[in-house]
This record gives structure tokens, sequence and C-alpha cells, in this order.
């Protein structure tokens, strides 16, 4: 999807730090902002509350206002503004439940009381056996689908990346990515 005008004229109203823009900026997109947070953290398995997704969005926003505008001033427009949004929102987000799981980790080292360390493995272990688990089912896969899945839900790269990536059409990657899932399915141990 290419850019649309009114998303043009915004993102210009934001470049030229017109009154107002920011605010309509925001309310245009912090829905998709949320969203991509949310997606994201299902995917890799992190439960978020309503303050950490809060905290999340506002360190999107963040980014995207830091060095007057940097992330916004890069843009090219060779996708919809949405799109571009979404693969810089996807980046902050697995940036920050990285973090988030080097904490968790270095908590859980020792660090804590015995009545934590009771509680069983952290989280974040619980999603490395997941993430084992899913590595050994993708090499079941081909090696096409292997790769469109490891650069869409390992990476977090848009449909647009993988394409320009892979050399393949942009409308390949969804149905790629549905077969391999339902492969992955038959493949997965049952419980």
């Amino acid at each position: 999807m290419a850019l649309t005008s009114a998303d043009r004229g915004l993102l210009q109203r934001c470049l030229n730090k017109e009154p107002g823009a920011w605010n309509d900026f925001v309310d245009r997109f912090l829905g998709l902002i949320y969203h991509v947070i949310h997606h994201t953290a299902h995917l890799h398995n992190h439960k978020l509350s309503p303050e950490d997704v809060e905290d999340m969005a506002a360190e999107i926003l963040l980014h995207i206002v830091d060095k007057d505008y940097a992330i916004l001033r890069q843009f090219r427009g060779k996708s919809s503004l949405s799109t571009y949004l979404t693969v810089i929102a996807r980046r902050q987000c697995l940036q920050e439940l990285s973090k988030r799981a080097k904490t968790r980790t270095a908590t859980a080292g020792g660090q804590t009381s015995n009545a934590h360390a009771q509680e069983g493995p952290p989280k974040v272990q619980i999603g490395l056996d997941s993430l084992e688990e899913v590595q050994q089912l993708m090499r079941k896969l081909p090696n096409k689908e292997r790769e469109v899945v490891r650069l869409f839900y390992l990476e977090g790269r848009s449909y647009e990346e993988i394409s320009t990536q892979l050399q393949m059409p942009v409308n390949s990657i969804g149905p790629i990515l549905t077969r391999a899932r339902q492969r992955m399915r038959r493949n997965a141990p049952k419980a």
C-alpha cells in the first residue's frame, strides 16, 4: 500500500512542527502502536500489564520524536506510513522485551529471596523452551518456508522486508506463513 496524501500531509506537518500536528499523529497511530505491542508480546509469550503496555507505547513515541523526528525523516514513502511505523514499533517492542528478559534472568540468577526461588523456573526459561521447540519444528519445514517463518516470527520483519530479502512477491508471504503454521501444527507433539 502506498503512502496516502493524508498521511503525507500529517508527516509533513509533524516535521514542520506545526501546532497540533503531534497530537493528530498520536491520535492517528496510537491504536496501531498498541496493537503491535500486544501482538509482539503474544508472539513471544510475554504477559504485559496495562501499565507495561502504556510504558512501551510511550517509549515508542519517544523514539519517534527523538533527535528531531529522525525516524520520520528517514521514511522514504516506499510503503504506507502505517507499515513503516509497524516495523519501527515492532523493533522497539522486541528490544524492550529483550531487556525485560535479561532483567528477569539476572534477578532469577540468585539475587532473589527463597520464596521467589521456589516459584519454579523463570518465565524467560519457559519462553526459551518454547523457542527451542519451535526451532525443532522449523527444521522440518522446506527451506523457503523455514526462512520466511524465521524472518517474520523470530526477527519481526514485515512482509515487505521479507519480500525484498528473499526476492519473492510480497503477496506470497501470507500463504507461505499459513502453510508453515499448518505443517508445524501437524508436526507438534501432542499434549
